[in-house]
């Protein structure tokens, strides 16, 4: 699924970024961020990073250095306005290493006309359901508004 295609959900394209990070793609896992797109793994001590290089970088920071990695979506929620909730699990064995990473995460996707805005991982899956929940009230209500929770439509793996 290309970024950018109105045909594809939300929900569907953060499906398929889980598929392309599993395959250690980095170039067609880059394909869902534009120039201005912002992945934050602050909680993590990872830093933030804004725009397709640091980005990149990041990535392959991260998975490339793995001589196995796999991804698994325990859950995708879809909360509306563009703002997709994962809860996943990563299993990794860094390269050199016998030691085995087991990590659960869970990762907001903010998505606007197809392209990712940002996406922010949370270690603790509770704080990343309310930011979520507060993200999606957000980008409905209009200006000055307080915004309301909400809650679309939840994939269960």
């Amino acid at each position: 699924m290309v970024a950018g295609q109105s045909s594809a959900s939300d929900l569907e394209r953060t499906r398929a970024s889980f598929i392309t990070a599993a395959t250690r793609d980095v170039d067609a896992l880059m394909g869902m961020f534009r120039a201005s797109s912002v992945w934050d793994v602050t909680r993590w001590g990872l830093g933030c990073h804004t725009g397709l290089s640091a980005i990149r970088r990041s990535l392959e920071d991260w998975i490339g250095v793995m001589d196995e990695y796999a991804v698994d979506i325990e859950e995708l929620s879809d909360l509306g306005n563009g703002v997709i909730l994962a809860v996943a699990v990563q299993r990794a064995r860094p390269a050199g290493s016998r030691a085995r990473l087991h990590l659960r995460y869970a990762p907001v996707f903010i998505w606007a006309d197809g392209w990712v805005e940002r996406v922010t991982h949370y270690r603790d899956v509770e704080e990343a359901r309310v930011a979520a929940d507060l993200a999606a009230g957000a980008r409905s209500a209009p200006p000055g508004a307080r915004p309301a929770p909400a809650r679309k439509a939840a994939y269960q793996a």
